[in-house]
């Protein structure tokens, strides 16, 4: 009898231990599917922004080989969700604008010293907060409340509006070099250096996954349990929470950049701006 039931307790043991293994698979059974790609007419896009109620794209464009110059030449493009660009100077006399977030019908951007307020119903710049010290303001984001987070990777910081009075804070300082950054539900997700955080209690730094070589830049979720992060130098990656992550796609040897990607959710499309190459690239998350 007890032989039995060692053999019996064995076989679940195999049975689980099959189990895990598949399920571990599976958790990375997904690939990436090239979709479209604009035409080269936008000009340094850095960022990619999905507009859900409008069914539309926002793209910020550097335009110049100076990515952090106060230059001017900096826009925003609209772009369908079929590829086509509707309109390349749609915003146009930023500087070097990069990640945006979106609040109702303000569409806020990170422009290497100020954050920039544009009415996406007007297309208008109705205000820009400027941030003391600020030199390379990068990603922004809102949580619940209405608050806006921005990093920048400049000067190693993320900053803090208060959605009440719009009152200006350092929210996290001493990071090595933050960009990307996404706030779910309560928590702030980040890049900084080669690694992937989230802010705990106590504004602890709380690493998920380290190793992300050339440049973390766009963040975004996919699910509860699972993120994309896109490296500056063309890479493209799927993070768990538990910290496993798999290389979806890799340009870099083509020199084709992976800057700060957008998602769509619903349909799991990623949009990845090719930076100098001047397009954007839509690849269905299969």
């Amino acid at each position: 009898m007890l032989n039995v039931m060692v053999k019996i307790k064995s076989s679940r043991i195999v049975v689980f231990s099959i189990a895990c293994f598949f399920t571990s698979i599976n958790s990375f059974s997904q690939s990436l599917e090239k979709l479209w790609t604009t035409d080269t007419v936008l000009k340094v896009p850095e960022s990619v922004l999905f507009d859900a109620k409008n069914e539309r794209l926002f793209v910020s464009n550097i335009d110049g080989k100076g990515v952090w110059d106060k230059d001017r030449k900096g826009s925003i493009s609209l772009v369908t969700l079929s590829g086509k660009v509707l309109n390349p100077q749609w915003i146009n006399g930023l500087h070097a604008p990069k990640g945006m977030a979106l609040f109702q019908t303000i569409l806020l951007v990170a422009d290497v010293d100020s954050l920039v307020f544009i009415e996406t119903t007007r297309a208008a710049v109705v205000k820009k907060i400027y941030i003391q010290d600020a030199k390379g303001l990068n990603d922004v984001a809102i949580d619940k409340r209405g608050n806006i987070y921005v990093s920048d990777s400049k000067t190693k910081k993320i900053h803090m509006i208060g959605s009440a009075k719009l009152d200006l804070s350092i929210y996290l300082d001493g990071l090595e070099e933050p960009n990307g950054i996404c706030f779910v539900d309560k928590t702030l997700y980040f890049v900084d250096g080669d690694g992937f955080y989230k802010l705990g209690k106590d504004k602890e730094k709380i690493l998920i996954a380290k190793g992300l070589d050339g440049n973390p830049d766009g963040v975004e979720q996919v699910d509860d349990e699972t993120f994309l992060v896109s490296c500056w130098s063309g890479m493209i990656w799927q993070i768990k929470l538990n910290g496993e992550k798999k290389l979806l796609i890799d340009t870099s040897k083509d020199s084709i950049n992976a800057a700060d990607i957008g998602f769509d959710k619903k349909n799991k499309i990623v949009f990845v701006p090719a930076f100098w190459k001047n397009y954007v690239t839509a690849y269905k998350l299969n």
